[in-house]
């Protein structure tokens, strides 16, 4: 099936007299027979035993992105930085380092610097621009994944996937990518070598903001029997014993996250979040390639404006990232713009404020235009040498240009510019 075909199909076909939409199983546990079928589920998690590892709600809508993303499987979370923090702590452990572009989300930045660092983790930074030369003199002995976002919140930096992905799997590590502005509807990471994506799917997959959630997901591809990775290759004593990537193949890294991990961590989406999550998905196809549309226009009249610096939109043939934009993004980078307001901080928090449609907000990818301010709002616990790696400038306005027409947005914008 084609995406647009899977984001109303995949994950869940009605049989005889079952209902079209898939319903809320609104229950935090499930019955049986006899007390060995229950046993039998932690051996072999095929089936729903308690809510806190999976649920039939949940389930269906984890099938729909695996198959969207073309993944062995998924695993839903109640937030993107839960899934961002699951994602390392089933490959990291105390005492081991991973590698990171320096220019993702500033939340992400702080749970990989700050965080994680408590947990004897360590983060090592990367300008995502650096050679594979560069980024191979970043690797040492106890570094376990490589990390980046395929468009980098709220710098719009364009992530080398390929890149990263060669030098990763020379060292025997896996590469993860957040997908989350893309979206599997504009790049698939997994056909340029990263082996897990992560969403935060409360984001342009929910589109609504009406939940908060994250996802994890799990190519398949990688190898975890190198010997670099013996928590999927000796007994989990904590799980009587088992060998991930005996028992479950493919599916080790995910079923590890959920059985090891989410069983501890217990940051598992209630089912009504994830119904409402279906209801976005259902719709993601059609409303990536309008939110497109909508910000390549409104990027285009950024730019001929002169009250604004700087347009970062990788789909503007202009644009620093735009050769990337056309390898991994070719059908558009979604509907997040990044501009610098001539006149500072002032000027940019005062064009904020002068707007009227677009909501002032802490979101991105909604239907609904909305904007931010990133130095003072998502990344303001960012020193000033950390903002400049990340691509914040302090003038830097987010811009998530949303489904109204266009022509009203930009006349919210023109209003608002004309204050200044």
């Amino acid at each position: 099936m084609k995406d647009e075909t899977k984001c109303l199909h995949a994950g869940y076909t009605p049989k005889n007299g079952e209902p079209r939409v898939f319903p809320i199983y609104q229950s935090t546990t499930y019955t049986f027979e006899t007390s060995k079928q229950i046993g039998d589920l932690f051996d072999m998690p095929t089936a729903p035993m308690y809510s806190r590892f999976a649920n039939p709600t949940v389930d269906v809508v984890e099938k729909k992105i695996a198959d969207l993303e073309g993944g062995v499987g998924a695993m839903c979370t109640s937030s993107g930085q839960a899934a961002s923090l699951i994602a390392i702590l089933n490959l990291c452990s105390a005492g081991d380092s991973f590698i990171s572009s320096a220019s993702i989300y500033g939340g992400t930045l702080n749970l990989f610097s700050v965080t994680l660092k408590k947990l004897g983790i360590e983060c090592i930074f990367v300008d995502p621009d650096s050679s594979e030369e560069e980024i191979q003199k970043a690797f040492r002995p106890n570094t376990k994944a490589v990390f980046g976002e395929t468009l980098a919140n709220p710098a719009l930096t364009v992530f080398d996937i390929e890149k990263f992905a060669k030098v990763a799997h020379k060292n025997q590590v896996p590469l993860i990518v957040d997908n989350t502005f893309a979206t599997p509807i504009l790049c698939k990471p997994f056909d340029f070598g990263a082996d897990i994506v992560i969403h935060s799917t409360t984001k342009y997959m929910d589109g609504h903001a009406l939940q908060v959630g994250g996802v994890i997901v799990d190519s398949g591809n990688f190898d975890y029997t190198t010997g670099k990775f013996p928590d999927f290759t000796e007994p989990d004593e904590s799980y009587h014993g088992i060998v991930y990537s005996k028992v479950f193949g493919r599916q080790a890294y995910i079923v590890k996250a959920r059985m090891q991990l989410m069983r501890d961590f217990g940051a598992f989406p209630a089912a009504n979040s994830a119904f409402l999550l279906n209801l976005g998905l259902e719709t993601l196809a059609v409303r990536m390639k309008q939110y497109c549309e909508n910000a390549l226009a409104v990027a285009k009249y950024f730019q001929k404006t002169d009250k604004i610096e700087s347009v970062s939109y990788p789909a503007l043939p202009e644009d620093k990232y735009h050769a990337l934009a056309q390898k991994y993004l070719p059908d558009g980078t979604s509907g997040v713009i990044s501009i610098t307001v001539k006149g500072g901080r002032a000027n940019a928090e005062k064009f904020m404020d002068g707007l009227k449609l677009a909501s002032k907000e802490v979101h991105v990818a909604d239907i609904r235009t909305c904007v931010l301010h990133p130095a003072s709002a998502t990344h303001r616990q960012l020193t000033d040498e950390q903002l400049i790696a990340a691509g914040v400038n302090p003038a830097m306005i987010r811009f998530s240009v949303g489904l109204e027409n266009v022509e009203d947005i930009i006349a919210d914008i023109e209003q608002s510019l004309d204050q200044i």
